[in-house]
């Protein structure tokens, strides 16, 4: 038996500690976030300020309710969370699933090789406009937060 083995084990695993380090800072602060704002909660007025877009012009915004949708995702209450801002929990999962991919792959020593074709950049803000042109039609009432 090589007595370089055990050592190149213990580097092996302090490297994969490594490169899991940034995806875990990353679900840390996620993590703060998410629990700041289940404990103060945003329909409380006074706790956070309130959408400059909104009071400006009564626009709804794309991220307007995204707040309340997260302190509901917090208590575990998914109507309410889909009904203040239905793509803030689509935002969510995709999160959920993307951090995922993130640690396996860097687990395994890959890198995790996101595709932000400007192809796929253009229909993200496509669909955010229209879910911001839709939530203020009067027919997107649903979609209101």
């Amino acid at each position: 038996m090589n007595a370089e083995s055990p050592r190149a084990t213990r580097s092996g695993t302090g490297s994969a500690w490594r490169r899991l380090a940034v995806p875990a800072g990353v679900l840390a602060a996620v993590v703060g976030a998410f629990a700041y704002v289940g404990a103060v909660d945003p329909n409380e007025p006074g706790h956070y300020p309130a959408c400059p877009l909104l009071q400006v012009t009564g626009i709804y915004c794309p991220g307007c309710g995204g707040l309340r949708s997260a302190h509901a995702v917090v208590h575990g209450d998914f109507a309410a969370a889909l009904q203040d801002n239905a793509l803030a929990v689509v935002g969510c999962v995709l999160f959920a699933v993307v951090w995922t991919v993130w640690v396996i792959r860097a687990a395994r020593g890959r890198p995790l090789g996101l595709d932000l074709s400007p192809v796929r950049l253009w229909t993200a803000g496509a669909l955010l406009l229209v879910f911001t042109v839709v939530r203020n039609l009067p027919f997107g009432g649903w979609l209101h937060p």
